[in-house]
C-alpha cells in the first residue's frame, strides 16, 4: 500500500465551484489586492480571534514585515528557537537583525526556561516558533516578555487553530505571522501569509510596508515591500477557510490514533501530550529507536515518512557565520538523530493509517 505525504490531488480533486469562483476573477481584472483579499482577511481575523488580518506574499513575510513595522533593524537580535525550519531565522536575517537561537524541549517547541538568558542589551524582540502546530509555552513566555520590555512576534505558520487553554495560536504577542504554504493546514496554490494583530497602528503600518509604502496610488510614505497577498490565492483560501476546523479536527483523529497504537511499542516515545492544549498536527512527529532503519523500512513499505529536520538549523553551512558550533543546543542534536515524521492529513483512510502503525510494529517485533 502506497500512503504518499502530499494531499493536494485529494483536496483539490473537485473544484468545479472553486474554477467558477476564478473564472469570476479573470472576468473582473481585480487582480491586486482585490475584494477577495478583503474578504479573505476578514473571514481570517475571525478564524484567529483578532480585529486585524493582513495578506501577504508568504509566511516569511508574514514574520519578516512585524519585524520591521517594529522598527528591527541591523545591530539588533532576536531570540527564536535552534531547531526551526529557516524562514524562521530568515525573516529575522531579511531586516538585518541577528537570530539568537534557544534548545528546545521534546514538545518540538523553544525551552522557554532558556529564554532568560539570552537576552542582552541588543535584544528586540522574540519570535516562539509553535512548530509542528504544538504552542510554546507561552503564559510564562510573555511574562518574561514584559518584564524585558520586549515584543513577541508569533511564528505560527504551522500553528492555525492551536490553542492553549482556548485562547488561539496568534492571540498572545504582539503580532503573529501564519503561513498558507500548499502543505499547511489551511492553504492555497502557492506562496501566500497572513500577520494577525489586535494593534490598529501596527496594522496601519503592515498595510502601508506590504505594498511598497503607498498610501494610495500616487502617495508613497516610506519605503516597503511587494508583498501583497494575491486576489487569486485569497479566492482559494476563501473556498478552504471554512473547511479548516474540520481539518483540525480530523488531523487531530488521526494523530490520535497513531498516538493510541505506538503508545504500546517501547521503542516510540511520545512528545509529551499535557492538557489544556490543542495541537493540531501539521506535523506528526514521534521519537523511535534505529529511527534511520525504521524510515528506511517505511519508505520500502510505500509510507513516504520524513525527517524534520536531519540537520539542526543552527548546524547548516548557510548560518555559519552566526558562530554556533556543534553541541550548542544537544536537544535539537538529539531530536535530528531521533524524530520521525508520519503523514497525519485529513485526507488518509483508516486502511492507510492502519498500514502505518502495522508496518511500525512490525519492523520493532522483528528487531526484538
Amino acid at each position: 500500500m502506497h500512503v504518499r505525504y502530499s494531499y493536494l490531488p485529494q483536496q483539490f480533486a473537485k473544484i468545479d465551484d472553486l474554477l467558477t469562483e476564478l473564472g469570476q476573477l479573470a472576468r473582473s481584472g481585480d487582480f491586486t489586492l482585490g475584494a477577495p483579499v478583503a474578504q479573505f482577511e476578514k473571514r481570517f481575523a475571525e478564524l484567529i480571534g483578532t480585529r486585524h488580518a493582513i495578506g501577504v506574499g508568504s509566511g516569511t513575510d508574514a514574520l519578516k514585515l512585524p519585524l520591521a513595522a517594529l522598527g528591527i533593524g541591523p545591530g539588533d537580535e532576536v531570540i527564536t528557537a535552534a531547531n526551526t525550519f529557516i524562514a524562521t531565522a530568515g525573516a529575522i536575517h531579511e531586516v538585518g537583525a541577528r537570530p539568537v537561537f534557544v534548545d528546545c524541549d521534546d514538545t518540538f517547541c523553544m525551552d522557554v526556561a532558556q529564554v532568560q538568558g539570552a537576552i542582552t542589551d541588543k535584544t528586540k524582540a522574540i519570535m516562539p516558533v509553535h512548530f509542528t502546530g504544538y504552542m510554546t509555552e507561552m503564559e510564562p513566555l510573555m511574562q518574561i516578555a514584559r518584564r524585558a520590555d520586549l515584543p513577541v512576534i508569533e511564528d505560527a505558520c504551522q500553528a492555525i487553530l492551536a490553542d492553549i487553554n482556548g485562547q488561539r495560536a496568534g492571540t498572545f504577542g504582539r503580532a503573529a505571522g501564519f503561513s498558507l504554504h500548499p502543505l499547511k493546514n489551511l492553504n492555497v496554490w502557492g506562496d501566500a501569509g497572513v500577520i494577525v494583530t489586535d494593534d490598529d497602528e501596527l496594522d496601519r503600518k503592515l498595510r502601508l510596508l506590504r505594498n511598497h509604502g503607498m498610501t494610495n496610488r500616487d502617495e508613497i510614505a516610506c519605503f516597503g515591500y511587494n508583498s501583497r497577498l494575491d486576489s487569486v490565492h485569497a479566492v482559494v483560501g476563501n473556498w478552504l477557510v471554512g473547511q479548516t476546523e474540520a481539518i483540525a479536527q480530523t488531523r487531530i483523529a488521526h494523530a490520535t490514533r497513531y498516538d493510541a497504537a505506538f503508545a504500546e511499542i517501547p521503542q516510540i516515545r511520545l512528545p509529551p501530550r499535557p492538557p489544556g492544549r490543542r495541537r493540531v498536527y501539521h506535523l506528526y512527529m514521534i521519537f523511535a529507536e534505529n529511527r534511520d532503519e525504521l524510515l528506511a523500512t517505511c519508505q520500502a513499505a510505500g509510507i513516504e515518512a520524513k525527517i524534520h529536520y536531519p540537520i539542526p538549523l543552527y548546524q547548516q553551512v548557510g548560518l555559519r557565520s552566526l558562530g554556533y558550533r556543534a553541541g550548542d543546543f544537544p536537544v535539537a542534536d538529539r531530536h535530528a538523530k531521533e524524530i520521525i515524521t508520519f503523514p497525519c492529513d485529513q485526507h488518509l483512510s483508516t486502511a492507510e493509517l492502519d498500514h502505518v502503525i502495522e508496518t511500525v510494529r512490525a519492523f520493532y517485533s522483528r528487531a526484538a
